[in-house]
């Protein structure tokens, strides 16, 4: 998929001029990438190379604009990690949208680690790291822990606030139904009103901050 396309399916979720000729580029090179390797595992139900920009680019670069504008991102750089990987959303897009973060993908899926370390490598990605394991078994915390589309939402959102530093957030990238049972299950964070996702009825990004 070109460069220009990718460009103009995005603009309704982060600004045509946000991204560079690079970025663009990066993102057409891990749409072959993921496609090459869903023929072989489950990585996405979506399969057209335009869907993947909408749903899964689009949804994570909103995260990111969002996420990341407001942060230092170097010296020392942004802290990022991203529980239950999968394919990679939002984590990667988010290093490519900010490359000076410094990330942590976590994926307990052996394949799909293997998968998250090629589109590191053909992609030229520094400072970006893949855990093959369990979110509960990784240590460190981050400035910013993100999380979507998990299985076992409320175990793995347990885990995920436990690696948030404080006086930083985790996000999550959910249904607009699942808001609610996460601020239940989450009470000491303080939530900001959730964000609609753009050519979305039902997604939203949800942030909490760890107050501690």
């Amino acid at each position: 998929m070109d460069a220009a396309e990718i460009s103009r399916r995005l603009e309704p979720f982060v600004s045509p001029s946000r991204l560079s000729a690079e970025q663009l580029g990066q993102i057409s090179i891990y749409i072959d990438i993921l496609q090459r390797w869903n023929r072989k595992i489950n990585l996405t139900a979506v399969r057209r190379p335009e869907e993947m920009v909408r749903r899964h680019f689009g949804e994570s670069l909103f995260a990111a604009r969002h996420l990341l504008r407001d942060l230092p991102l170097a010296d020392p750089p942004v802290r990022v990690i991203d529980v239950g990987s999968g394919a990679g959303f939002p984590g990667l897009p988010l290093k490519i949208y900010a490359p000076a973060i410094r990330l942590a993908l976590i994926e307990s899926n052996q394949r799909k680690a293997a998968f998250l370390r090629e589109v590191i490598r053909e992609l030229k990605l520094g400072e970006t790291e893949v855990f093959a394991g369990r979110a509960e078994d990784f240590s460190g915390r981050a400035d910013l822990v993100t999380m979507r589309a998990v299985e076992k939402f409320q175990r793995s959102l347990s885990a995920a606030v436990r690696l948030v530093a404080p006086r930083s957030r985790v996000a999550l990238l959910i249904g607009a139904r699942q808001v609610d049972a996460a601020q239940r299950a989450q009470p000491g964070l303080v939530w900001e009103p959730a964000l609609p996702i753009p050519e979305s009825s039902e997604r939203v990004l949800a942030v909490g901050m760890n107050q501690e």
